[in-house]
């Protein structure tokens, strides 16, 4: 069985809000997961009303967890895999 972890789309339109979810290469993106490992949120939210402290976005992730399925085997999307190099989780991708 082949295994990724990748994100799955909720929310509504104009305001996505994504799981990360550890499912079946093979099955939908929308399908029930094998697990989920956390969530993120892609629009930015401001920590103040001042306009010169930056806005984050909000990533909430069960690292071991998702160290767990690395070691077994588990390949991550495109996206989980920048998302886990910007906190590094993963080692950056050979650019060739």
């Amino acid at each position: 069985m082949v295994v990724k972890i990748r994100l799955a789309r909720h929310g509504v339109r104009n305001r996505p809000f994504y799981h990360i979810v550890v499912a079946n290469a093979w099955k939908a993106p929308q399908a029930k997961p094998i697990e989920t490992i956390g969530t993120f949120d892609p629009i930015p939210k401001k920590i103040d009303s001042q306009d010169s402290i930056p806005r984050i976005k909000d990533i909430q992730l069960n690292v071991e967890r998702f160290k767990y399925w690395i070691s077994v085997g588990a390949q991550p999307s495109d996206t989980v895999r920048s998302l886990a190099e910007k906190f590094q989780l993963l080692p950056k991708k050979p650019v060739s």
